[in-house]
């Protein structure tokens, strides 16, 4: 009886990070390199480089941190997603997941790990969302499935939960002492189109002035870190 042919072995799946600091881009590679199902094809540290990686090498699966520097990774990963709907992308961030997890999602991505997570668990969460489904901790997917039964979870809420994405990039922003006019220079928006966004954050954070909103937003960037 003639044997049959060994099945050629897949190739390994791609991964693009997307992350501004070096050190932590080194040690995820040297984390995902160690799989033989994965292979970093490339690392970005701003958004131009990370939309011309992806062209480039065309990622099975991109890794995306929230904050780029003074670029946001909500707007990247739309971005990504607005070029190419079949991309599949995973954050990997320090900051509140209660915040930024179903934002991200929304977005388009399909994942959210907080970086103080275990290792295994980064391998974990990547294995998942190439296999097309959704990774999210414990306690966020037991809040997400307490939404869709109608559970009344709006203790757990922040303000800041109700601001869109545009305008917690502008409050966060503020919160880093950008005036008004650097805000402007740096999202490519007009004042008037600012100082919108900025009373409609003093509306949703209930604060009477801009002092406030100064003061608020200074709390809140600090705490983030």
């Amino acid at each position: 009886m003639q044997k049959a042919k060994p099945k050629p072995k897949q190739a390994p799946a791609r991964v693009l990070i997307v992350d501004d600091h070096p050190i932590f881009r080194h040690g995820l590679r040297g984390l995902i390199d160690q799989e033989e199902d994965l292979q970093v094809c490339g690392e970005a540290g701003n958004t131009r480089q990370a939309f011309e990686l992806a062209e480039k090498t065309q990622p099975d699966v991109v890794i995306v941190d929230i904050s780029l520097g003074d670029e946001c990774g909500i707007d990247l990963i739309k971005g990504l997603k607005s070029r190419d709907d079949q991309v599949k992308m995973l954050v990997v961030s320090m900051h509140d997941e209660l915040l930024y997890s179903e934002r991200s999602l929304r977005a388009g991505a399909m994942g959210y790990l907080n970086k103080h997570e275990a290792i295994d668990k980064t391998i974990e969460a990547i294995l998942r969302v190439l296999d097309g489904k959704v990774y999210l901790s414990n306690q966020m997917a037991e809040r997400a499935l307490q939404r869709f039964v109608g559970e009344n979870d709006k203790g757990s809420n922040s303000p800041v939960d109700a601001l869109t994405d545009r305008e917690l990039q502008v409050f966060k922003l503020i919160g880093k002492g950008l005036t008004t006019q650097q805000i402007t220079e740096k999202l490519s928006i007009g004042t008037k189109t600012i100082e919108t966004y900025r009373h409609r954050i003093r509306v949703k954070l209930d604060l009477r002035n801009s002092s406030e909103l100064t003061v608020k937003a200074a709390q809140w960037h600090f705490l983030q870190k």
